[in-house]
């Protein structure tokens, strides 16, 4: 895909300013390095580390039976999620196999499970 058919999330700017290498990652124009190796681990290990999470697909559940929904999806006891806690679990196919992993998050008025862009439509497709 052309650097110029790449799709940029809102932080892009901001990832360019900070001389970030920007490769294709599922269609999006995404950073995978910015000083180095050293630099960025030292960085985090000293600061903070950060990581733009607008390209991530979205799935939201709400209604009497999310909760059930959501259960019967994931690995984790989403039950157990207080409102505004989030967890991480897989997602499997019948026979075991996994489909992905993603992050739920318990809302107060629903649940929002957020999949990775380069599986996106592979595992709204799965939900549906």
């Amino acid at each position: 895909m052309a650097a110029k058919d790449l799709r940029r999330t809102p932080l892009y700017e901001e990832h360019e300013k900070a001389s970030a290498r920007l490769v294709d990652f599922a269609g999006w124009e995404m950073p995978v390095q910015y000083g180095g190796i050293k630099a960025e681990h030292e960085a985090v290990r000293t600061h903070a580390g950060l990581f733009d999470v607008s390209h991530m697909g979205e799935a939201v559940f709400r209604g009497p039976d999310a909760e059930a929904a959501v259960q019967r999806l994931v690995t984790r006891d989403v039950s157990r999620l207080e409102t505004g806690q989030a967890g991480y679990a897989a997602v499997c196919y019948e026979d075991g196999g996994t489909v992905d992993d993603v992050l739920v998050y318990r809302r107060p008025d629903d649940f929002l499970i957020v999949v990775n862009a380069s599986g996106r439509d592979k595992d709204l497709a799965h939900f549906r």
